[in-house]
Formats: structure tokens, C-alpha cells, sequence
């Protein structure tokens, strides 16, 4: 048994409307067919964030409400899947909004890593308080329009390879030094092992721990590897030396097993890598820590 922690599906409302989330990515019956054909047991349907809301006339409030009433007839249809659901973050009615999700079946929600061209991080405040008075999950995806560095690279390898590794770092970084990841009791899923975090685990301590004798830096009340550690990742298809790199950070309890799918559809060779990590670590990541999560035992459904 294995539990597939990130995949998409894009609405055809939406997907038409998109530069470039069309054919495999609106295909309903592909997605199907993936989860039987690999035994997938639970499948975690989260969203990329496209560029569809320039073309309708609500902007990105219009685009929620495509998503999330097109993904709840998903998750009535097959129970294999788990959804994550958008909401704009800077409306006044959140707590409304939230919980109406929460009634429709959705177990969380996702977030992209910033937004035309911005961080809001600092702005969120009110955002998370509400989050966790609902227990809520958080996804956060990297943003795939306008990442940071777009307005001086715009390259159709380099964008998607360097710049969606950096937004989505940049954000976990400054969920760290605003102190989000201690004031609150929010479980932060991220795409990709959070980008190139785990890569610099001892930079961060080390500039951390000169800038603070400086005076440089606020005092975060612990390094930042150890307060890093609140934070969950997905494997979104990385390969075994990337994943261990993450485990040394996050730790083996952290780890969630993600295809990316439709990008990354080798499932077998990708779960025989884990093997190496061995069977306790390998357990954790392909399910345990998913039930960690959202509370559940063996015997779901």
C-alpha cells in the first residue's frame, strides 16, 4: 500500500483557459486509470496555479470557484482521492469560506509560494489564525507564472528549473524568519522538498549563527535547521541522493511520497529507489506520515 501525496487535475473550465495546462492535465479518465493501474490507495489532488484567472472576467476569485466546485465532484466520484481546495487569502470572510470547504470534503488547502510577483507572507497573519482554528493542512506549490527572477530571466528550461526551486525556498524562508513556523500549529506541506532548502541546512545555521553575534538578525530562538523541522515535504519525483538531503533536514517523519503526476509517471522504478533508504524509513514516506498527518489508521477507506 502507497499513498501518492501530489497530483493534479485541472478543471477543463480552466485548463482552456491556460497557457499551458491543457491535454493530460484536464484528462479525468488518465488520472483514474493511473491510480488503479499502481494500486495508489489515497491520492492528494493539489494545484499548480495557473495563469487561467487573466482570462476570466472574476479574476482569481472566479478561478477558486471553478476549482473548488469542479474538484469537489472529484472527490464524490472516487474515493481514492483527497483534495486540497483554493481560497483567495486576502478576502475579509475566510472563516465562512474555510469552513465550507471543510463541509464540501476538503481536507486543506493550497497556496502558491507567492503571487503576481509578490510574497504575502507578512500579510498572512490573519490568513494562518484562521487556518488553525480550523486545522487545516496547507500545500504550498510552487508559483508557476511570474516566479522570483522572472523580471530578469525568462527561459522555458531555466524558469521552471531554477526560479520555481527558489520561490518556493524563498517562502519557506520567510515562514521562518517572520516566526510563522513557531507562533502557529499549522501543518505546511511543500512540493519539490522545498526546493533548495535542504541543500543549504548548514549555510543557514552557519550565517544564522555569525549574523546573530553581529546583532545583525533577530534572535529566532533556535537554529534554523531545528525550526525547519515543523514542516512537512513531497518527493514530487526527486531522485534518492535529493531525498536524503531532506530526510537530514526535515527528518525521516517529514517525508511524503508525491509523483507530480502528470509529470512523473514511472511510479515503480521511482518507489524502488526507496528501498535503499530501508523499509521502516520507506514505510513512513509511502504512507505512515500521511496518516500522521490528517490523523488516520491503516483502515481507511
Amino acid at each position: 500500500m502507497f499513498i501518492d501525496s501530489h497530483l493534479h487535475f485541472i478543471p477543463k473550465d480552466i485548463a482552456s483557459l491556460s497557457t499551458f495546462y491543457k491535454g493530460i492535465w484536464q484528462d479525468k479518465e488518465k488520472l483514474f486509470s493511473f491510480l488503479e493501474e499502481n494500486r495508489i490507495k489515497k491520492a492528494l489532488i493539489v494545484y499548480p496555479f495557473t495563469d487561467a484567472y487573466l482570462n476570466l472576467k472574476n479574476g482569481f476569485e472566479e478561478e477558486v470557484e471553478i476549482y473548488n466546485k469542479n474538484i469537489e465532484l472529484l472527490i464524490k466520484e472516487n474515493e481514492k482521492i483527497v483534495a486540497f481546495g483554493l481560497v483567495d487569502w486576502r478576502k475579509k470572510n475566510l472563516d465562512a469560506h474555510l469552513k465550507d470547504l471543510k463541509m464540501r470534503g476538503f481536507k486543506g488547502i493550497c497556496l502558491p509560494s507567492s503571487f503576481e510577483g509578490k510574497f504575502f507572507v507578512k500579510e498572512m497573519f490573519n490568513f494562518f489564525e484562521t487556518i488553525q482554528k480550523h486545522n487545516l493542512v496547507i500545500f504550498i506549490h510552487p508559483q508557476t507564472r511570474n516566479p522570483v527572477g522572472f523580471e530578469r530571466v525568462k527561459d522555458a528550461l531555466l524558469t521552471p528549473v531554477l526560479e520555481y526551486s527558489f520561490d518556493i525556498s524563498l517562502f519557506l524562508g520567510l515562514l521562518l524568519t517572520e516566526e510563522i513556523l513557531e507562533r502557529f500549529k499549522i501543518k505546511f506541506i511543500f512540493a519539490f522538498l522545498a526546493g533548495v532548502v535542504p541543500f543549504l541546512k548548514d549555510r543557514f545555521d552557519r550565517v544564522y549563527t555569525m549574523l546573530r553575534k553581529r546583532g545583525l538578525v533577530k534572535d529566532l530562538g533556535n537554529l534554523p535547521s531545528s525550526i525547519l523541522k515543523n514542516v512537512y515535504v513531497d518527493t514530487s519525483g526527486c531522485n534518492l541522493a535529493q531525498i536524503k538531503m531532506a530526510i537530514d533536514l526535515f527528518g525521516e517523519e517529514k517525508i511524503l511520497w508525491g509523483s507530480d503526476y502528470p509529470v512523473n509517471l514511472n511510479v515503480e522504478e521511482n518507489l524502488k529507489m526507496l528501498e535503499e533508504l530501508g523499509e521502516k524509513t520507506k514505510t513512513k514516506i509511502i504512507y505512515e506520515n500521511f496518516f500522521q498527518i490528517f490523523n488516520l489508521n491503516e483502515n481507511i477507506s
